[in-house]
């Protein structure tokens, strides 16, 4: 099927590559959203990750801060960027989702994928282009879209090579592309909105720090009682469990992603104790620390 004549596109179909051996990792998913199933508070998780989007409008949530994407942006965001989708009632919205995971640190393509996958490190995290670069990337996908359909892949080694060859291509013409963005950001607020953001996005960056409700009143120079009432409005979470939340997410996050110890990962994570990361850990995620680590590796 294709979209606006350009994107092949098939609602659950999916290309994966797990290739443990080599730390290569692929999943590519076309699927839809809608409003009823947005993502309460945002995530995070250790690989990269493209979202094309198919449909009119959408918001991305990334590090507190919304970004307004159209038709044919791709959202880029790196490992550990704490982000979510926002989709408008109406018509679910299609996009294709890829996630991707490379071994980084082999010394004779370290270098190389440091420097192709700088557009996921870039301080505008969406990538808008002119409709002839944009179809040269779509291109691309489209060839991995026929050839998924037409190849039995899954295992052999021959067709999997050509998936990964072929991506590295598509990451090549993000690269090439990338000093071609024509992003602007059109979301619209008002003063308060966008002060409240400002806010979410500072805490996003500094919730390793010392940060509470009354810091946040004298820094902004905004009474609590006021700065509390209009944070929950605009962000649906108070102050309180808007930080606890972003700490537990990035706590969650280094879990399973480190073998450093769990004190250190609380202390880093911001909490003034390690009771209190713990109380707070289990309340939210359900299991203690050690519990939600352990799991993950039995899941793996």
């Amino acid at each position: 099927m294709l979209i606006n004549d350009s994107v092949y596109y098939e609602d659950n179909h999916y290309i994966i590559i797990n290739n443990i051996a080599n730390n290569i990792f692929y999943y590519i998913d076309y699927d839809k959203r809608d409003y009823s199933i947005n993502m309460e508070f945002q995530h995070l998780h250790p690989y990269y990750e493209v979202m094309l989007l198919l449909a009119p409008n959408a918001t991305h949530l990334i590090e507190g801060t919304p970004y307004n994407i159209h038709m044919g942006d791709m959202v880029l965001l790196a490992p550990s960027v704490m982000h979510k989708s926002v989709y408008y009632k109406g018509e679910p919205s299609k996009r294709v989702i890829i996630d991707f995971m490379y071994p980084l640190d082999k010394p004779e393509t370290a270098e190389a994928y440091k420097e192709i996958l700088k557009p996921f490190h870039t301080e505008v995290p969406i990538l808008r282009l002119e409709l002839e670069d944009r179809q040269r990337l779509i291109d691309i996908l489209n060839d991995l879209f026929s050839f998924s359909k037409n190849h039995d892949y899954y295992g052999n080694a021959a067709d999997e090579f050509y998936i990964h060859n072929k991506f590295q291509e598509f990451l090549y013409g993000l690269y090439e592309l990338s000093g071609k963005n024509i992003y602007t950001n059109d979301q619209a607020y008002n003063s308060i909105e966008q002060k409240m953001y400002e806010i979410s996005s500072f805490i996003h960056a500094n919730y390793k720090d010392d940060i509470s409700l009354a810091s946040l009143s004298e820094r902004f120079f905004i009474s609590p009682s006021y700065l509390s009432r209009e944070f929950k409005q605009v962000t649906g979470f108070n102050i309180s469990n808007y930080i606890q939340l972003t700490r537990i997410k990035n706590a969650q996050y280094r879990l399973v992603s480190t073998n450093d110890k769990i004190s250190a990962i609380a202390s880093d994570c911001g909490f003034a104790s390690f009771s209190q990361f713990n109380r707070i850990f289990n309340r939210i995620s359900g299991s203690s620390p050690r519990e939600y680590r352990q799991s993950a590796v039995l899941n793996k």
